[in-house]
């Protein structure tokens, strides 16, 4: 795996197997993984109409044509949006990739006219929470669901 090269592109219909698979894949070890359902997964059914065509995006990082991390931006308010679906394959984790996702859903959020961002993750995703703090992302509540501890994190941008 030395001298990995990423290429980041937007979503497109023929990942929709791919992400799911990695999504499932970079979830499951994290103990952070709910059955699917309406208040968890279906947004990954139809990720054009939920984020591309509604204010956000959806992008892809692949090694050598495989998708290896993923992460979305979809539209809270018309200053606000929040970073979702960040997941990377587990043999390709601590290569910079999650930071390398996130960077780039932050310059799109800035290209979209958006002031602010926001995110959650578990209290059992520590490197999750060690990347956002890292970039400036700050705690601004907490709650409990579906026996998970949800950790709500804000960052204003420019």
């Amino acid at each position: 795996m030395v001298g990995l090269t990423l290429k980041i592109r937007q979503y497109q219909s023929s990942d929709n197997n791919a992400i799911w698979k990695l999504h499932c894949l970079a979830l499951k070890p994290t103990g952070a993984m709910l059955p699917g359902g309406p208040w968890n997964d279906d947004d990954l059914n139809d990720v054009q109409s939920e984020y591309i065509d509604n204010g956000g995006d959806f992008l892809i990082g692949t090694v050598d044509n495989r998708i290896v991390c993923m992460g979305a931006l979809k539209k809270k308010s018309d200053s606000m949006a929040e970073i979702k679906r960040m997941r990377v394959h587990p043999d390709f984790q601590r290569k910079g990739f999650g930071q390398i996702i996130l960077n780039n859903l932050e310059e799109k959020a800035r290209q979209f006219g958006y002031t602010e961002l926001c995110l959650d993750t578990t209290t059992k995703q520590i490197p999750a929470q060690k990347l956002y703090e890292k970039n400036g992302y700050h705690q601004v509540g907490r709650t409990t669901y579906a026996g998970l501890d949800i950790i709500f994190y804000e960052k204003k941008i420019k």
